[in-house]
Formats: structure tokens, C-alpha cells, sequence
């Protein structure tokens, strides 16, 4: 299985650059993944496809604030930060620019001070290892200084930082939005609760390597990074009943795919866990937990693509793909929707 079997032509003017002003209000391509065939709707539209019974898996992670500005001290040069993933205490792993001048030892102060690290080690694929050192609670400080991690494709700033978060975001430690979510609002999630489908909240913390493009041409070599997963008694409880009940079960993200994928056993059984999951989901894996998949577009050549190809077919996502360009949809981020039923 070759990376390029995965390519697909988007046009740059199609890469949303802003937040829709109704979160709902996106666009909905509906793809039915025995047949390949599609449907066009709007995403608040996605209660028609549900079902009683159904159960919504939604990722409940909060992206932080992860992107610094700092100088170098000593030399007053500019350094951008992104945190990846908390190692332990006051100490990162990051990824950091121009990474060639942050060799250990390296000081670095942002804020004018009000928050500085020192680089104490280069780790796999030249990320930095920084220890940080402030005064008071390093999130209120992060919230102070930092940036929501916007993609590289999204060259617009963001004017509210809420709209890179979902709305039903609770817990610390993501360095990108799991953004097929973004598209929720609490009127629609009450709308899905009242008409008998079940929510069941579990959490990945999104790293970076999710979004890292494939630079092997054969598949099996790529090596996914890992990301922390938590799953709690009630959403096992939830999802194991579903699935009893043979109703099914719905991931809102290829986040909240992966982790429940992660965390059931070969008869698609979920217990309350947590830990570190690498999965890497191409055609040809078979879903052990997962019914249907809310999603949006993903980039071409992406693992993401991948997963999504494992579910419905690469040809019929392809089709769907080379329609949604055809007819004008938004891609990535803050763009439209697939709900693959």
C-alpha cells in the first residue's frame, strides 16, 4: 500500500481560514460506505441520520494555549515554542524554531521574563526537552502568553479562541482541536440527548503526530507518535450497552476512533482505562467498537485519510472527496463535515 495511492488535487482557496459564524451551519456530506453513494446536507441536519438507542462518542480534550514567543537570552533572538506533551512537573517536550540554535543549555525568556525555560535535551525527530520556571500556576501563565496552535494551512488570526475548542471541551492537554466537534453546538447536542441516543465523553490529549505527513511511500513503515487516553467507568458502561443493544456507535473524530479502537478488546468490549496509544488505522484493519464516523476533510497523503479509507473504502472516499472539491466544500480545520454512516 503506497502513500500516494492517497493523494487527491485541492485547491489552495478551499483550505478554510475562518470558523463558520454558526458553528452548525457547516456544510454535511452524507456518505453511505457499503454503497459510495452521497447525499449533500448541512451539518445540523446529522439528527436525521440518527438513531434512538445510538450512542455520540465525543473527545472531551481542551487544546491549550501551546504556542510561545520568546527570545534567546543572551542574544535577544526570536524563538517560537510549541508544546507537545508534559514529560513531568515543569518539564516539556516541544518543538521548537529555529531549532538548530536551541542547543542544551539554551535559555530562553518569554513574556519579558514572566515565564522562562532552559533547554535540557534533544529527543527523537529534534524535539527540545525544556524545563520550565515561573512563578505561580503555569496555566494561568500559558493562558497569559500563549497561542491557540493553529494549523500551518490556516494563515488567518484567530479572533476568539473558543472557536479552536468544542463546546463541550473539559480537560487540559491537546495541541490541536479534535475538530470534527467544532461543529456542535449545545442546542444540537440537547436536540441529539432528547431524542434517545446516548453520549458517552472520553479523552485523547491530540499531539502533533496525528497531522505529520507520511514521508515513506510504503504505509507499514510509518511510525505514528504516541497520545494519552483516558476512558472512564460511564463511557465504557455507555458504549458496552450499545453495543448490547444493537445500537450503534457513533465517533465524533478520528480521536475518539482511535481511542475507543485502542482500548477494546477482540470482542469490541471497552473497559474503563488509560495510557498511551499509538494505533495506526489503514484499509484493512478491521473497527472492533466503531459503527459510523462524524469526520471532516482531511489532508491528502494523511493517516488520517488512511483511517477514513479504512472505513468506507480509499475509492469511495476518493469519489467523495473529488465530488466535495467539485461542489465547493471547506476543508480541514474549519471546514465542512462527512458523516460516513
Amino acid at each position: 500500500m503506497k502513500t500516494s495511492d492517497f493523494y487527491f488535487d485541492l485547491p489552495q482557496e478551499q483550505i478554510a481560514q475562518d470558523p463558520l459564524e454558526d458553528r452548525s451551519s457547516s456544510r454535511l456530506l452524507v456518505l453511505d460506505k457499503e454503497t459510495g453513494e452521497y447525499e449533500h446536507r448541512i451539518f445540523r441536519d446529522i439528527v436525521e441520520y440518527l438513531r434512538p438507542g445510538d450512542c455520540l462518542v465525543l473527545n472531551n480534550t481542551k487544546v491549550i494555549p501551546a504556542r510561545l514567543h520568546g527570545e534567546r537570552e543572551g542574544t535577544g533572538a526570536h524563538i517560537e515554542i510549541l508544546l507537545l506533551k508534559r514529560r513531568e512537573n515543569d518539564i516539556w517536550e516541544t518543538l521548537v524554531k529555529p531549532g538548530k540554535k536551541a542547543k542544551p543549555g539554551t535559555k530562553i525568556s518569554f513574556g519579558g521574563g514572566l515565564l522562562t525555560g532552559k533547554v535540557i535535551d534533544v529527543v527523537e525527530e529534534g524535539n527540545r526537552l525544556i524545563q520550565f520556571s515561573y512563578e505561580g500556576i503555569f496555566e494561568e501563565i500559558l493562558d497569559q502568553l500563549g497561542q491557540m496552535p493553529l494549523p500551518p494551512y490556516i494563515t488567518h488570526q484567530l479572533k476568539d479562541k473558543n472557536r479552536y475548542q468544542t463546546v463541550y471541551a473539559k480537560y487540559d492537554g491537546s495541541a490541536a482541536a479534535p475538530t470534527a466537534g467544532l461543529h456542535f453546538t449545545p442546542e444540537l447536542l440537547k436536540q441529539v440527548r432528547e431524542m434517545g441516543v446516548e453520549i458517552a465523553e472520553v479523552t485523547l490529549h491530540v499531539g502533533l503526530g496525528t497531522f505529520r505527513p507520511v514521508k515513506v511511500e510504503n504505509v507499514l513503515e510509518h511510525h505514528m507518535h504516541s497520545e494519552f487516553y483516558m476512558i472512564d467507568e460511564d463511557a465504557a458502561e455507555i458504549i458496552n450497552r450499545t453495543k448490547e443493544k444493537g445500537g450503534r456507535v457513533i465517533c465524533v473524530g478520528t480521536t475518539s476512533c482511535r481511542t475507543i479502537e485502542s482500548a477494546a478488546d477482540e470482542n469490541g468490549h471497552i473497559k474503563p482505562t488509560s495510557g498511551w496509544t499509538d494505533i495506526f488505522i489503514y484499509p484493512g484493519y478491521q473497527f472492533k467498537v466503531l459503527d459510523c464516523l462524524i469526520t471532516n476533510f482531511h489532508l491528502p497523503e494523511s493517516t488520517l485519510l488512511m483511517l477514513v479509507s479504512a472505513l468506507a473504502g480509499r475509492e469511495h472516499i476518493l469519489a467523495a472527496y473529488e465530488e466535495a472539491v467539485k461542489q465547493g466544500y471547506r476543508f480541514f480545520s474549519f471546514g465542512d463535515a462527512m458523516f460516513i454512516k
